[in-house]
């Protein structure tokens, strides 16, 4: 038998007695009402996440070297004397064929890994509604338990590079190079009659350092990435009562959306009544929250039935947090094939027309913070 719609009112307002100072002072008998929950406004913030600092990347430029000539006596000046010759020893000269130089060598920089926590999402608190298991009453509205819920914060970890050491450099010296040439020199000279001989000279080349080893440096810069994060940015709470179809808070309302077989979305045409039916009524009353249900037939696997209601659901919610809806204020259940609305259980013989009733999305709107 239907309730009339001052016990209904009578009911509602009995499943929140706890809060009763704050009901409606005046309410009309033909009307129902329903408690209005602001609910938390959240924006999404884009973190910059340095993963690898900058450094230095150093290279070696070697030294170059020019060839140089220079005249050098291979062969004194001497007197020769005729009738008694001179005689000659031979000496082994030394000179630096090239000069010393440096080697330069670099050590590339190194990194350790490491991990940085970050906040992506708050730690949240809200009402929850549960109802009594042991309530007499058929009205499920008489036996409702409020309880205040915290939910953890959520956290990322994201893997980053720290500098352990930077590159660097260091110099080594290299040998110079001699070489030898020999001259004559006079033993003795010639008797007699004095002649001059002139000396003589020949050209040598060697290499000497034309550009010292120098390093080059160049900054590698930093990388890093960006990812996103909920912050709160108002807190939602309880404000006040407002006049609701009694029809929309007591009951359950079916949504004409038909889905193909076995998947979860929305065609245009099933859009086009949730805009209707839900996206209409949540942006006239922005304080109200809704619960959407799915169910399925008993055609299939009760398990790919389950599954396939919490998607639908989810789907529809989906669908209006892409229209500008908060996610907390709606809330999904799926429930298979657990509450058929007639005789066509696993085993039972019975026509597709049959099936089609209980595969069905419905809504009410929530007459507290859930």
């Amino acid at each position: 038998m239907r309730l009339s719609l001052t016990l209904i009112v009578a009911l509602v307002l009995s499943a929140v007695g706890v809060q009763a100072q704050q009901l409606p002072s005046n309410p009309d008998p033909n009307k129902c009402y329903v408690r209005c929950v602001t609910p938390d406004v959240y924006t999404t913030e884009t973190v910059r996440i340095q993963t690898r600092p900058a450094y230095k990347s150093l290279s070696v430029v070697p030294a170059t070297y020019k060839t140089v000539t220079e005249r050098v006596l291979v062969k004194e000046g001497y007197k020769r004397y005729e009738f008694v010759p001179a005689t000659f020893r031979t000496e082994s000269i030394s000179y630096q064929s090239q000069a010393p130089g440096e080697t330069m060598t670099v050590t590339a920089a190194t990194f350790t890994d490491a991990t940085e926590r970050v906040l992506i999402k708050p730690e949240t608190s809200k009402w929850e509604s549960t109802a009594y298991e042991g309530c007499e009453s058929d009205d499920p509205n008489d036996c409702q338990v409020l309880c205040y819920r915290t939910y953890d914060a959520e956290y990322r970890t994201i893997p980053v590079q720290r500098l352990a050491a930077d590159a660097g450099s260091s110099r080594s010296g290299t040998a110079a190079r001699t070489s030898t040439y020999t001259k004559e020199v006079v033993a003795t000279p010639a008797q007699v009659r004095e002649i001059d001989i002139d000396p003589v000279y020949e050209t040598i080349t060697k290499s000497v350092i034309d550009q010292p080893a120098t390093v080059n440096t160049t900054t590698v810069p930093a990388q890093y990435t960006e990812i996103t994060k909920e912050v709160l940015t108002s807190k939602g709470g309880l404000t006040s009562y407002e006049e609701i179809d009694c029809e929309l808070l007591t009951s359950y309302n079916v949504l004409p959306i038909n889905y193909a077989s076995g998947s979860a979305a929305l065609t245009s045409a099933a859009r086009q009544v949730v805009d209707d039916r839900l996206l209409s009524l949540l942006r006239e009353r922005p304080n109200i929250r809704i619960q959407i249900n799915a169910h399925t037939s008993s055609v299939g696997s009760a398990g790919g039935n389950q599954a396939l209601s919490e998607r639908r659901a989810k789907g529809v919610a989906d669908y209006l947090v892409s229209r500008g809806i908060n996610r907390s204020r709606l809330v999904t259940r799926g429930y298979g094939e657990s509450q058929l609305k007639n005789r066509c259980a696993d085993g039972v013989n019975c026509s597709e027309a049959e099936h089609a009733v209980n595969r069905r999305t419905e809504f009410r709107v929530l007459n507290m913070d859930m």
